[in-house]
């Protein structure tokens, strides 16, 4: 998910499709999907009734990739409410394989594998056209794993964690809720460190940058770019709290001294 700054800023950039998709993955496209999908919304949405299950909590995943963190943290968590959001369909068909269990063997049923719960809805286009409909408060976790870093100074204003989109997500998160930003970029991690705290809406909670929050679920990218040599920076960002109130205090330079 990619946002340009000026005249259309709510235009998409990134590859909405790769490799032709065939196989049993397409038959997961054309069957498994609908079941899973959450329909364009007509107005106000209720996530807490948009799963088969009653969810205690609803989590949402920006670019999800490949789909290994989304499938797993889902299938360990069943009582918590998963939003998946990824334009790219050919990692929508890789999240559908895994929720199938195809991933690992060949499935016959386009159906969830044995024993998971029915707690994962997926939106296979930009976040942003979602955001609207979603009620403030809705979200008890938000991960951004790994986002397109956009490396040229010209492209900076793609990147997602842009001040519109912080907004956003500030409405969006609980009062208890946490913003995950996962990235092997020094230069994003910095970039998303300072565009929240310019913001005034977050404050950054983990002085240990390097070290993965606990029960964390590798993605395929991150394993990749771990056995490449790149070190990934975990960000974790809460609500800013009023002026006065006790609680942890990280200075923004001391993340920025860890990043680097």
């Amino acid at each position: 998910m990619m946002v340009a700054q000026g005249p259309n800023p709510n235009r998409f950039f990134g590859r909405r499709k790769g490799k032709a998709i065939k196989g049993s993955r397409q038959v997961l496209m054309e069957r498994l999907l609908p079941r899973v999908a959450l329909a364009p919304p007509a107005g106000a949405l209720d996530l807490t009734r948009a799963f088969g299950v009653a969810p205690k909590a609803v989590y949402l995943e920006i670019g999800f990739g490949g789909g290994e963190h989304l499938a797993e943290l889902s299938r360990r968590h069943p009582d918590i409410g998963f939003i998946g959001a990824e334009p790219f369909l050919n990692g929508v068909a890789s999240l559908l394989a895994h929720l199938n269990g195809s991933h690992l063997k060949q499935a016959a049923h386009a159906q969830l594998d044995a024993g998971r719960a029915d707690n994962v809805r997926v939106w296979p286009d930009d976040i942003r056209l979602l955001f609207p409909f979603c009620a403030d408060g809705a979200f008890e976790r938000i991960y951004i794993l790994y986002p397109d870093p956009w490396p040229k100074a010209r492209h900076a204003g793609r990147r997602f964690v842009n001040p519109k989109n912080i907004a956003d997500l500030h409405r969006l998160l609980s009062a208890r809720g946490r913003v995950i930003v996962a990235t092997d970029v020094a230069d994003y991690a910095g970039w998303a460190l300072d565009q929240m705290a310019r913001s005034g809406l977050f404050e950054p909670e983990n002085a240990d940058v390097h070290a993965p929050p606990p029960g964390w679920v590798e993605t395929r990218y991150e394993k990749k770019g771990l056995a490449a040599g790149r070190a990934p920076s975990y960000l974790i960002f809460r609500k800013k709290k009023p002026v006065g109130k006790k609680g942890l205090d990280l200075s923004v330079k001391k993340v920025h001294n860890a990043i680097e």
